[in-house]
């Protein structure tokens, strides 16, 4: 997100705390957020050269540090916008990527919108990130901040549904940023998915963040968690739904991944607090069927050791099957965390805009242009389930190719 990463370090350095955020948000809106939870060790911190010989700087710590110290300090400077007379730009989704898209767009002076399908803004933030790896009132925060560069936020309101694409270009809106996100999980196909106490991450992690369980006692939830709880995958995701269990109060949870640790995808600091918190992992193993009592609840998961052999076109050494090696784990409640993809109902309603297979909208990847005129698209809605900052990078592209469209330049 083109941050001046050595300059707002060296403010840090001075004592100038207060200058490193500024400095910070005059290109990244969302601080707070990314200094919790982007990948900084395969990030910017991969760039800097104590990495070649000993431990990087702490770039996203310090980046948390001079964000959170401006919020301790409630002297938010909103940054200097241009003179609000210039065209209506809407935006889908108040995820990461449309919060940065409709932030960098106010700057400029455009009058922008974002439109949120939910009751409350952040999209991934607030209802797909724990509590406490991403606390709300830091959301909040950030939100009241966007919305201080004069960015307006509509809830309860579903593009392509409430209103259609078609219906806000005609409506005065110049430009589109679509950035509803991917919300549609992906199963394993394997029996004994449809019984209860089998959820989707995406689905546990909502419910979680939406009836605010991670309140519990203060705030009752409708979960039916049991004591044993198997979470299928390996990545961020899996992992933030993991501790999240655990704190719900499950005895026993344990990661299940058919590779081994090495071959992980989650950040290593969430698998070390994984395991800091009593979460097992169970690698080179493959779940083919979950077993239900006779009242439909899961009583128990059979699998298949597995072991690792040549490369894939992933890079990764492929995961093959030992014959004779099936085994039984005793569990109440599985989760799966293998993936999302988009939600098809947008762009069900709006043939014109071209996708890809597995449902995301083809984009051009320097402007994020989608194939109808005036309309962009980024973040997990274009790429499938990515990172926030690679959501936040898509967003600002987006924002330099609308304001050169609206201008007469593309």
């Amino acid at each position: 997100v083109e941050i001046e990463i050595p300059a707002f370090i060296k403010l840090i350095a001075q004592g100038k705390f207060l200058q490193a955020a500024e400095k910070i948000k005059e290109k990244n809106s969302l601080a707070a957020v990314c200094g919790r939870v982007c990948p900084q060790e395969t990030q910017c911190e991969t760039s800097c050269i104590l990495s070649k010989k000993t431990k990087p700087i702490a770039i996203g710590a310090l980046e948390r540090f001079a964000a959170d110290w401006q919020l301790r300090q409630r002297s938010e400077k909103v940054a200097k916008i241009g003179k609000r007379t210039r065209a209506k730009v809407a935006v889908a989704g108040s995820g990461p990527a449309g919060l940065t898209c409709a932030g960098d767009l106010a700057k400029m002076g455009y009058r922008v919108t974002i439109f949120e399908s939910l009751h409350q803004s952040g999209g991934v933030l607030r209802y797909g990130i724990p509590e406490f790896r991403l606390p709300k009132k830091i959301l909040d925060a950030e939100l009241d901040y966007i919305q201080g560069l004069g960015v307006q936020i509509q809830n309860n309101i579903l593009i392509g549904n409430t209103y259609s694409i078609k219906e806000l270009l005609s409506g005065g809106y110049r430009a589109i940023f679509i950035a509803v996100g991917a919300g549609l999980p992906q199963f394993l196909g394997i029996p004994g998915e449809n019984l209860d106490r089998v959820y989707s991450a995406n689905e546990f992690l909502t419910r979680v963040n939406l009836m605010q369980a991670y309140l519990f006692p203060k705030y009752d939830t409708p979960i039916n968690l049991g004591k044993k709880v198997a979470v299928i995958g390996a990545g961020n995701v899996a992992f933030d739904a993991a501790r999240s269990a655990r704190r719900l109060g499950a005895a026993e949870v344990v990661i299940v991944y058919r590779r081994s640790e090495k071959e992980m995808p989650a950040r290593i600091e969430e698998i070390e607090n994984a395991q800091e918190e009593g979460v097992r992992l169970r690698t080179l193993t493959l779940p083919v069927k979950i077993i239900g009592d006779a009242q439909g609840y899961v009583r128990a998961m059979q699998c298949l050791q597995m072991r690792l052999g040549e490369k894939d076109a992933s890079d990764r050494r492929r995961p093959e099957a030992i014959a004779g090696s099936e085994f039984t784990m005793d569990l109440d409640t599985v989760i799966i965390a293998i993936g999302q993809n988009p939600n098809p109902l947008l762009t069900k309603v709006t043939p014109e805009l071209k996708t890809k297979e597995n449902g995301t909208i083809l984009v051009n990847g320097q402007t994020q242009q989608a194939s109808l005129k005036g309309v962009y698209a980024g973040g997990d809605i274009a790429t499938g389930a990515a990172t926030v900052i690679s959501a936040m990078g898509a967003g600002k592209r987006a924002a330099r190719a609308i304001d050169k469209y609206i201008r007469g330049e593309r």
